[in-house]
């Protein structure tokens, strides 16, 4: 409850962020973990001079992450005074803001709104089988001063899954496909066959045929090896093993034995 809390808080202040005549508001989309870019567009070639700022709290007068030269750990500047951010995370969701010049002379380039995509549950899960549903959820949190239906339609972007091929997974009937535009999200749920093993699904925001960014899951069914009485289990074959299994000193022991035993069983076949 308080994480959708913050969220909506941060969804209520970016409200307050308006375009400034002259000025571009701009939408940068990652994935979770992923690396971000964002620009700064009309920097001057010297980078010293330019600030970043982010603004994650109503009422926040914002945070400087790069000023005279010194940048937050997690940070770096691009030689075209860009701003890139190692491994997002939704704690980075917010509004960054490039200006150039001191106080009271900056002039500011505009706003970028970062929005991060994320999918669950995470790639780690290995409680998954044959004959078993497994159901993906992939969210957009997103920062704008509208709904998620806005920005989607007014930047002309799509939240889809797809296959391996790129395939739009919506048009085929073994997966079921929900989505929810109030919490910017869209899940997939389908009964896994054999053939699904190493099988990639992706959640992606596409704008036409170009893709903003993607998260990838890979579905993985346990492959351990279990004995099965002689025979060595792995993925449903058994292979039937003997001797192998014992190291050759042991082999060769037991082989002695079983050759002596054998003798006085029948006294008959021993050499006087």
């Amino acid at each position: 409850m308080t994480r959708h809390m913050d969220m909506l808080g941060l969804i209520i202040f970016c409200s307050i962020l308006k375009e400034a005549s002259g000025q571009k508001i701009i939408h940068v989309f990652s994935s979770d973990a992923e690396n971000a870019t964002l620009p700064c567009y009309n920097a001057s070639a010297d980078c010293t001079s330019t600030t970043w700022a982010y603004y994650s709290k109503r009422g926040s007068p914002g945070i400087e992450l790069f000023s005279n030269g010194k940048i937050h750990d997690r940070l770096s500047l691009g030689s075209d005074c860009s701003l890139n951010i190692y491994k997002t995370t939704t704690k980075d969701l917010g509004v960054y803001t490039c200006w150039l010049g001191v106080k009271d002379t900056q002039k500011t380039f505009g706003n970028v709104y970062l929005h991060v995509l994320q999918v669950s549950p995470s790639s780690s899960q290995t409680q998954i089988k044959p004959g078993r549903s497994v159901t993906l959820f992939c969210q957009l949190y997103f920062c704008y001063e509208h709904s998620c239906e806005t920005l989607l339609s007014s930047e002309g972007l799509q939240l889809i899954w797809v296959n391996e091929s790129g395939v739009n997974l919506q048009t085929d009937s073994r997966f079921q496909i929900l989505s929810s535009v109030d919490h910017c999200s869209i899940s997939l749920t389908k009964t896994l066959l054999d053939e699904d093993d190493n099988t990639e699904w992706r959640c992606q925001i596409t704008k036409g045929s170009e893709v903003k960014t993607s998260v990838s899951y890979t579905v993985s069914y346990l492959g351990g090896i279990e004995i099965v009485g002689r025979g060595l289990l792995v993925r449903g074959i058994i292979i039937i093993i003997e001797m192998a299994a014992l190291s050759f000193p042991t082999a060769i022991l037991l082989w002695i034995c079983k050759t002596r035993a054998g003798k006085r069983r029948h006294p008959e076949n021993v050499e006087i």
